[in-house]
């Protein structure tokens, strides 16, 4: 099996909520926008799913919430200060934002949260795998 991620899907409590914080506010286009779910077309070949919880419920079961979630979703920039534009842009978005810092491992990164408790990482990573993220 090729080692493959074609899809991130967020369940949501409140699509609505989540459309207007991912394509109203942070201006991220959506290729599919349904009654159950939008689309957002994230890089080459891989999609942000946003996922209305009751329709959701129907196909994977009970969803669980609560705590801080054991994964993060991260959004990789050229430099420190695209960080910190990011950031301001999320922060304007309505997200909660955990300002960004000099990390041990050499980046430079920070954090928001959206409506729904997803948090995403927005990282500089001066190191090579980091230049090989972006577009």
């Amino acid at each position: 099996m090729d080692p493959r991620l074609n899809f991130v899907t967020l369940v949501v409590t409140d699509l609505a909520r989540a459309r207007r914080f991912y394509v109203e506010r942070l201006g991220w286009p959506a290729a599919l926008d349904a009654d159950e779910v939008v689309m957002i077309k994230i890089g080459p070949k891989l999609i942000l799913s946003l996922w209305a919880e009751a329709a959701a419920h129907a196909e994977i079961g009970a969803v669980t919430r609560g705590g801080t979630l054991p994964f993060t979703l991260a959004h990789n920039v050229a430099t420190a200060a695209a960080v910190d534009a990011v950031l301001a842009a999320a922060d304007a978005a309505g997200a909660t934002v955990h300002a960004a810092v000099r990390r041990d491992w050499g980046g430079y990164s920070g954090y928001f949260t959206d409506p729904d408790g997803f948090r995403w990482e927005v990282a500089h990573n001066p190191f090579p795998i980091g230049g090989e993220l972006l577009p």
